[in-house]
């Protein structure tokens, strides 16, 4: 049975605001390698990164939550799931075209190391539902 709620998503919306995050991540990672990296060095941007990173991801997922149209939890975090997904995917790929190794790569995530990417990747996955929350999106208001 086909519900309102299974209606309203948009999973063509939730890529499209996937690609506009990729977008703001990338100009984002760019400006912290010109300026930040020689300041401070990899691993301190990196971990400065993770928490601005979160900030602009935040933010989109605010502005856009509405439009997408995740009316439930259920399906707010499905489109944290598909971000993520969509954001590891981008991440190896792109990673391996620089010629980054795997163990470099997951270095990143890496707590031990000091890698704060899974906080960065858990962050990612609740925010939809972090959003709809502050922007009062419901099961029962479709917008």
């Amino acid at each position: 049975m086909v519900t309102q709620e299974d209606i309203s998503m948009n999973w063509k919306k939730a890529v499209s605001v996937w690609f506009l995050i990729a977008f703001a991540e990338s100009v984002h990672g760019t400006l912290r390698r010109l300026f930040l990296v020689p300041q401070i060095g990899e691993k301190l941007s990196h971990q400065i990164g993770v928490f601005i990173g979160s900030v602009i991801i935040f933010i989109v997922a605010c502005l856009s939550i509405r439009w997408i149209g995740s009316v439930s939890f259920r399906q707010q975090l499905q489109v944290g799931a598909l971000w993520v997904v969509l954001t590891l995917i981008f991440e190896f790929t792109l990673g391996y075209f620089f010629g980054y190794s795997p163990e470099r790569i997951l270095s990143d995530y890496n707590i031990a190391e000091g890698g704060l990417m899974l906080f960065g990747v858990l962050f990612m996955l609740f925010a939809p539902a972090l959003a709809a929350k502050l922007r009062g999106v419901d099961g029962y208001c479709v917008y």
